[in-house]
């Protein structure tokens, strides 16, 4: 598997703090290494779209889609509570 970004996630990850970034790129290696890793606690977060999300921090999460072998990260937001 691999990675790749759209647009809007790389935004949101360059405004994302230093210590989420850091912390994305941990749960990246846990991603393209096994998608149901319990850190991650990645889940369908919206069947109609096959819209993924996954676990950065307990205030962060990001999302994306799965198509071939490919992650694509659509998006890296706060955790709305």
């Amino acid at each position: 598997m691999r990675l790749a970004w759209s647009e809007r996630f790389r935004r949101s990850y360059a405004a994302a703090p230093a210590i989420v970034q850091r912390a994305f790129w941990k749960q990246a290696r846990w991603l393209l290494h096994d998608l149901r890793h319990p850190s991650i606690r990645a889940k369908k977060y919206d069947e109609t779209n096959d819209v993924w999300q996954g676990r950065v921090t307990r205030d962060w999460r990001f999302y994306f889609t799965i198509s071939g072998d490919t992650y694509w990260l659509i998006d890296i937001i706060a955790h709305p509570k």
